[in-house]
């Protein structure tokens, strides 16, 4: 359903509901009005008929002139306390024999439906009354005449709200055929200066969106460009090793395989760091369950990080403090920045590795003897396929970027700081659990 058809119904529904009940309202409020005016008017008939007759000399049956009725419509009737018929306009019912209560009552005379109106004075019974079937028709017609006005304006409210629902919706529609006639990777903002106030924080919300999405195409554009390059690179060192397996032998074909063979597992590292990234700074559904405690954590990335060689990683002090995301990706973050400090630390130097709870973080700390970075090196030390100018082989330009978005999804941080001594600290900042 369009927006323009449920704010006709909401609001039509809405009026002709206000329309109707005040409607009955006022017919059911005039009905009751009518009916007792036409009531005094039979009750000040019947009293003026019996003051008229007070005046006269003693009344007798036939000695009374008739007289046509006294109001148009109104029949009339006087009788004697001894039941004598007295007089009766044209037209007046017979009521002599069923003497009629004093004041107001509704009566079926000869088949036909009468109100009456009965006082006694002097002596003498007056009866005014008029037909139901003639008040019936006066109060329909006066109902027909009040009643009209309502239903037209009701109709005139109607096609009123109609052209000015259409009026209200045209900046929607305007915006609408605007995005419609956008190319796919148009994602310049929307021109939001001729735009009502109530459609600003709406085309506020959409500039922010593509802005959103022109940040993520720019950032998946550059990762691929980026990967096409990482990824050319091992593939053509594969490929020439081959060739050159292919065309030599002995040990030189037995090195030129081995070289191949470390191509591909580059090849493979930076394919799994890839996809790693992917996901993480994806949609993916990262809880599988498992509460991830930091002694753990810091047990599996230093098994992966070191596994020929555990005694480079110098492990402080461990609190069982739980983290608050999953473990594979801690593990994952912290094994990276190990990995990363064990390829640039000189051969046989130890890595400083310390855990301390500060907040509602716990703090990873990764303290190499490298040759450390510089600061604006530093602020480019987080990009995806980032390497220095004293790169060390094998590594992808990604366990930094990767530890960062881990951080970064789960509410944490890195941060990288020059060591006291030299080298660089890395310190990874992940939400722990109460």
């Amino acid at each position: 359903m369009s927006l323009r058809l449920r704010l006709l119904l909401l609001i039509g529904v809405s009026l002709s509901l206000l329309w109707g009940a005040v409607t009955a309202w006022t017919l059911h409020d005039l009905n009751r009005q009518l009916s007792r005016t036409l009531d005094q008017r039979l009750a000040m008939s019947a009293q003026m008929v019996a003051g008229l007759m007070a005046q006269l000399p003693s009344p007798r049956a036939g000695a009374l002139p008739s007289f046509p009725d006294i109001h148009a419509g109104i029949a009339c009737q006087i009788v004697s306390v001894r039941g004598e018929v007295l007089l009766r306009t044209p037209g007046a019912p017979k009521v002599a024999a069923s003497r009629p209560p004093l004041g107001y009552a509704d009566q079926v005379i000869d088949g036909v439906h009468w109100r009456s109106y009965t006082t006694e004075a002097n002596g003498l019974r007056v009866t005014t009354a008029d037909r139901l079937t003639e008040r019936d028709a006066l109060l329909a017609n006066v109902r027909w005449a009040a009643a009209v006005p309502f239903f037209a304006a009701l109709a005139g409210s109607l096609i009123t709200l109609w052209f000015g629902v259409r009026r209200g919706l045209l900046p929607l529609e305007r915006l609408r055929q605007s995005l419609s006639r956008r190319a796919p990777d148009a994602l310049e903002p929307v021109d939001a200066r001729h735009l009502p106030g109530d459609l600003q924080p709406l085309a506020a919300s959409l500039n922010a969106l593509l802005e959103k999405m022109g940040q993520a195409l720019s950032r998946e554009r550059r990762l691929t460009s980026d990967a096409a390059h990482e990824l050319r690179t091992p593939l053509t060192a594969i490929k020439t090793h081959l060739q050159v397996a292919r065309i030599t032998q002995g040990r030189d074909a037995k090195i030129a395989l081995e070289h191949a063979e470390e191509g591909a597992d580059r090849l493979q590292n930076t394919l799994s760091q890839l996809l790693t990234l992917a996901r993480v700074e994806g949609e993916f559904d990262w809880e599988d369950g498992h509460p991830a405690l930091a002694g753990e954590v810091v047990s599996l990335a230093a098994r992966d990080a070191a596994p020929r060689q555990p005694d480079r990683i110098a492990i402080g002090p461990l609190p069982q403090t739980p983290l608050a995301l999953p473990q594979a990706l801690a593990v994952t973050a912290l094994r990276n920045l190990l990995d990363n400090a064990l390829r640039y630390s000189p051969a046989g130097s130890q890595v400083r590795l310390s855990v301390w709870r500060d907040g509602a973080c716990l703090h990873f700390e990764v303290a190499d003897q490298g040759p450390g970075l510089s600061a604006e090196a530093m602020a480019q030390a987080t990009q995806r396929f980032w390497r220095g100018s004293q790169s060390a082989a094998g590594g992808s330009g990604l366990g930094l970027a990767i530890a960062a978005a881990i951080a970064e999804r789960f509410g944490g941080r890195l941060t990288l700081r020059a060591g006291e001594g030299g080298g660089l600290r890395a310190i990874l900042a992940l939400p722990a659990r109460d």
